[in-house]
């Protein structure tokens, strides 16, 4: 991964392919009144939350925080310096209310937080440390005003996108073209030869996908149609083509051939999505893990051969074969909604959780969409200041192509026997039950924004998908085991990747081979690994991992009085805690309330 402002990359942690919001209070639809430790825990939290809005404004707007939708990413100078010293500003604040804090509950959202702007200051010193300043400048504006142009963003605020487009390119008092100052950053490093340059594969993408961000920001103004906008939009383009005239010239020469990050970055990205043990312990798991799912889809194969009538009854055949029922365009959502009404039922009928009553969004995405992030996700809700908008579950149908070739299409996610698995993940039971949730709970910003990493968001997805895998079809539930085999692969290839025990090709042929991906979703767990997000997609396994593990403790010392629906209505309730400290709010609150005396 290139290095980025911390503006820009440590004080967004997603990866759910989300936008993550937090929860400062209850959204209008909740019913429930915040106690009064969140409105303390919130309270204390303005102040770190500040630092966040201040230097990544369209963070703020995702968030539903008002005021900030007109402003845009600080990348002036020394932006990195300024952070910390913000952070840190924040952190003694957050110290000292720690210090006079008594209630339980406060003091450990105030220990989250602090841990939290401590990650953010270690990240930034070791970004400083070895990486260029490098920016892709137009996914950051692209997202920048996709947060603003959506059907759910209220349409007296769709027009503030055009101010802050006016503030991008420079057109709006006291702004400066944020290609500019994204030139300066790298300019004013250029002369310290220790630092490293970008990957250069991730640059070429990054100025492949340019006419995709264009083309995406000027069709939703057209769709929104907001007045005005024209010169904007082709100040816009030239900036653009001007920033990657000079990428192309400046930063590629500089750029490596390695995609490997140096050895501490790559230790600070698996703590930045909560990977908390070594990653040769993590890799010995997984490789257990991948080893069991394969013997268990080898078993479930001649069974879904013979209820689909496939000739073949090898698991790598069975999946091909699977995949080979595509869905054309136009039935794609129909098909998937009526998989989602069937999981709800099931959901329902064998209360496994509790559902919300609103309906779930799910939707293809764009072309710039997907360049901006290539796999399935869920776009959470705004979860400050919520008035009824939902999540959505956006689908891309392809990887766009970086110009070297390759194939882009995939066949991954709209097979019918794929729609089960997808749907329960980034739907019900998965993020959008578990994004609804906070919404209807009035979470706490701690437990929310600033507990926010992969681990504890992608854990409960996967474990999700695991809950629904008896109640599918054959087919669904091969390609939920499919799905598993793949977190497995991923929480092995991506350290080894990283640390160099692997090569690429070899990594590409277990993806193909092995657990069936296509070519083009194989390109995009390659690319996740070794420079969008390197670390990032070991968490779901080991997230999945942590709940498994609690809830095997939770059954044996519960027995007959466990309840699944009570348990994992609980998990939902406490946010995105850490697994150390659910763990911790398991043992002393739901075991001991149901416990039998």
């Amino acid at each position: 991964m290139s290095k980025r402002s911390v503006a820009v990359s440590l004080l967004l942690t997603f990866a759910v392919g989300a936008h993550a919001a937090p929860a400062a209070s209850p959204a209008k639809p909740a019913a429930k009144p915040i106690p009064a430790w969140v409105q303390k825990s919130n309270a204390d939290a303005q102040v770190l939350l500040k630092v966040l809005a201040e230097f990544n404004p369209e963070a703020a707007s995702s968030f539903g925080l008002p005021g900030y939708d007109a402003r845009v990413v600080d990348l002036k100078p020394d932006v990195d310096q300024r952070t910390r010293a913000a952070l840190e500003q924040a952190r003694a604040a957050l110290r000292k209310d720690l210090a006079a804090e008594t209630d339980p509950d406060v003091r450990s959202d105030l220990e989250i937080m602090i841990d939290a702007a401590s990650r953010y200051i270690e990240s930034s010193k070791l970004s400083d440390q070895y990486l260029l300043p490098y920016t892709d400048i137009g996914q950051t504006i692209f997202q920048g005003e996709f947060v603003l142009l959506q059907d759910q963003v209220a349409a007296s605020r769709r027009p503030q996108a055009l101010a802050r487009l006016k503030c991008y390119v420079g057109m709006a008092p006291g702004c400066t073209p944020v290609t500019k100052e994204a030139e300066a950053l790298f300019a004013a490093k250029l002369g310290d030869k220790q630092l490293l340059g970008p990957y250069r594969v991730e640059v070429e993408q990054n100025l492949a996908n340019t006419k995709r961000y264009v083309d995406g920001i000027r069709q939703l103004y057209a769709k929104y149609k907001i007045d005005g906008a024209g010169p904007a939009l082709d100040a816009l383009q030239k900036q653009l083509g001007d920033y990657d005239a000079w990428v192309k010239a400046t930063v590629l020469p500089h750029a490596r051939s390695d995609a490997r990050l140096p050895a501490p970055m790559y230790a600070d990205n698996l703590r930045q999505v909560g990977i908390d043990i070594p990653p040769q312990q993590l890799i010995k798991a997984a490789e257990l893990e991948y080893m069991e799912t394969q013997a268990q889809m080898q078993l479930l194969a001649p069974m879904v051969a013979k209820a689909e009538g496939f000739k073949s009854t090898d698991y790598r055949e069975v999946i091909k074969d699977l995949k080979q029922q595509q869905l054309d365009r136009d039935s794609i959502m129909p098909y998937y909604h009526q998989v989602l009404g069937k999981i709800e039922g099931i959901v329902r009928g064998h209360q496994l959780v509790t559902l919300p009553a609103r309906p779930m969004i799910i939707r293809l995405a764009s072309e710039a969409e997907s360049a901006a992030e290539p796999a399935p996700h869920m776009d959470p809700p705004p979860l400050i200041d919520n008035h009824g908008e939902r999540g959505s579950f956006v689908l891309p149908l392809g990887n766009p192509p970086n110009g070297k070739g390759g194939n882009e299409a995939y066949d991954d996610f709209t097979c019918k026997a794929c729609a089960w698995t997808l749907t329960a993940h980034e739907g019900r039971p998965g993020h959008d039950l578990q994004f609804a949730a906070m919404v209807e709970h009035g979470v706490s910003l701690a437990r929310s924004l600033f507990a926010f990493n992969s681990v504890n968001v992608e854990g409960w997805a996967l474990y999700a998908e695991w809950m629904m895998v008896p109640y599918e079809p054959p087919g669904g539930q091969m390609i939920a085991l499919q799905l598993r085999l793949l977190r497995a692969a991923r929480a092995f290839l991506d350290p080894m990747l990283n640390l160099g025990l692997i090569t690429r090709q070899r990594a590409h042929d277990i993806l193909v081979d092995d657990v069936g991906l296509s070519e083009a979703f194989a390109r995009e767990e390659l690319d996740r690994f070794m420079f969008r997000m390197p670390g990032q997609a070991t968490a779901y396994f080991y997230g999945y991992s942590r709940i498994l593990e609690l809830r095997a403790h939770t059954e044996l010392a519960l027995g007959k009085q466990f309840d699944l629906q009570q348990f994992n209505d609980f998990l939902l309730a406490q946010g995105l805690l850490p697994p150390d400290q659910m763990a911790e709010a398991v043992d002393k609150q739901f075991i001991p309330a149901h416990q039998r005396h």
